[in-house]
């Protein structure tokens, strides 16, 4: 039991460290946003069922995800070619706004 306290405790301070929450400005990310819009809409909720919903989404794994695009190791036409010219920060920037977005619970209701 000692053992599960201390592996909690750690896991708790690395989930809080500012490299965990991302380095990415939401602000910044927000304004860098406006191409990304067109399909995933003004909050990341998507424009239409068939565009994924990133509101919501962990920072880490929309930068990972926008890295892959952007590097080719993730291939999709549209976002191959936005994430081309995204830089670190932009990607981190982007992810953080969109990971400060509230997600859907119900994603029938997409909007």
């Amino acid at each position: 039991m000692r053992t599960s306290l201390k592996w909690a405790a750690t896991l708790a301070i690395v989930a809080m460290s500012p490299a965990a929450m991302g380095a990415g400005d939401p602000a910044a990310g927000k304004e860098k946003s406006v191409p990304c819009q067109a399909c995933h809409g003004e909050d990341g909720r998507g424009i239409d069922p068939t565009y994924p919903v990133i509101a919501g989404q962990h920072a880490d794994y929309l930068e990972k995800s926008l890295t892959d695009y952007r590097e080719g190791r993730r291939v999709n036409p549209l976002m191959s070619g936005f994430a081309a010219n995204l830089t670190d920060q932009d990607i981190e920037d982007l992810a953080a706004w969109y990971a400060s977005r509230e997600g859907l619970t119900d994603l029938s209701h997409a909007e």
